[in-house]
C-alpha cells in the first residue's frame, strides 16, 4: 500500500511539473513585447545618413511590427568595415564605394542624393560666395584670413569632418584638397589647424557657436542656424543638385556584402519605393525616382 501511493504520489509531482512547464511556455509566447522574437537589421555607417536611416526605420518597423531595425553612426568607412565583419546586415555610406573596397561590397543601392553645404558662422560679413579654387586654399591653410575673401580682417577657423567620414571625402575630393597620385594614393591636405568635428551635427554646433568660422555639412542637415554660401555663384539646392550647377553633391547609398538576409533586402526595397522615397524628401534629401 505505502509503494503504491508513493507511485501515485510521484506520477502527480510529475504531472504538476509539466503542466507548469507547458503554461510558462505559452506565458513566454504570448509576450508580443519581446524584442528577441522580431527579425533584426542592422545599419551602421553614415552619420549624415544616420537621421534618414532612423526615420525609414521607424516607419517600416511601424508598418513591420516583427522586424527590429538598428541605426548605428560611425561614419561611411565603419560601414565598409561592419559589412566586413558581419556586424551590420547593410552599411550607409554618404559618397561612392573606393575602388580599394569594392571587394568587400556584392550591391550598391542609391536611395538618395546630397549636396554638401559650405557654411559659415552668421555673423560673417562681407562674404556670401566662394570659389572651388579659394574653398582649396582656405581647407588647405593657404588663406587663413577673411580679408582675402572680400570679409573683414579676422583670422578664419576651419571646422572639418573626420576621416573615414563620407562627407569629408566628398568635399575634399571635389575642392581639390584630396588628391591621388599616379598610382592612386591619397593625400588629404585638410590643415591641421581644422577644428575636427566626429559628426554633421557637431560641425553645424561649432560653427553656430564659432566666430568667424567656416565648415561642411550634409545640405539635408542645413538650418538658418548658419549661413549657406553660394559656391561658384551657385546657391546648394535641391534643384541645383539635380541639375549638376552645384558642384558639392554627392550620392547616398546602402551597400550589402555577399550574403544578405531576406529582412535587410526588403527593408532596402522599403526604402527606394515611393513610401521610402516621401521619406527621403521629408528628410530634407533629394530622391532618386
Amino acid at each position: 500500500m505505502k509503494a503504491n501511493r508513493m507511485k501515485k504520489f510521484i506520477a502527480l509531482g510529475l504531472a504538476l511539473a509539466l503542466t507548469g512547464g507547458v503554461m510558462t511556455a505559452c506565458g513566454s509566447s504570448n509576450s508580443s513585447g519581446d524584442s528577441s522574437s522580431k527579425t533584426k537589421v542592422v545599419i551602421a555607417g553614415s552619420t549624415s545618413m544616420q537621421p534618414l536611416s532612423e526615420a525609414l526605420a521607424k516607419q517600416y518597423m511601424k508598418d513591420n511590427s516583427n522586424v527590429s531595425v538598428e541605426v548605428q553612426g560611425g561614419g561611411s568607412g565603419q560601414g565598409i568595415k561592419s559589412i566586413e565583419d558581419n556586424i551590420a546586415d547593410i552599411g550607409s555610406l554618404s559618397r561612392d564605394v573606393d575602388d580599394s573596397e569594392k571587394s568587400s561590397v556584392d550591391k550598391v543601392y542609391t536611395i538618395a542624393k546630397d549636396g554638401v553645404a559650405v557654411v559659415v558662422n552668421t555673423e560673417t560679413t562681407g562674404v556670401s560666395d566662394i570659389t572651388l579654387d579659394e574653398l582649396k586654399d582656405v581647407f588647405t591653410g593657404k588663406i587663413t584670413n577673411w580679408k582675402d575673401l572680400g570679409g573683414k580682417d579676422a583670422d578664419i577657423t576651419v571646422v572639418s569632418r573626420e576621416e573615414g567620414s563620407g562627407t569629408r571625402e566628398a568635399f575634399t575630393t571635389i575642392t581639390g584638397v584630396l588628391v591621388k597620385d599616379s598610382s592612386g594614393n591619397e593625400t588629404d591636405n585638410t590643415t591641421s589647424d581644422a577644428l575636427v568635428q566626429s559628426s554633421t551635427g557637431a560641425v553645424l554646433k561649432t560653427v553656430k557657436s564659432t566666430p568667424d568660422s567656416i565648415g561642411y555639412i550634409s545640405l539635408g542637415s542645413l538650418t538658418d542656424s548658419v549661413k549657406a554660401l553660394k559656391v561658384d555663384g551657385v546657391s546648394p539646392s535641391e534643384d541645383t543638385v539635380l541639375d549638376g550647377s552645384y558642384e558639392i553633391s554627392r550620392p547616398l547609398i546602402y551597400v550589402t556584402g555577399d550574403s544578405t538576409s531576406k529582412a535587410a533586402k526588403a527593408f532596402i526595397k522599403y526604402a527606394l519605393s515611393d513610401a521610402g522615397q516621401k521619406i527621403v524628401e521629408k528628410s530634407g534629401f533629394i530622391p532618386v525616382n
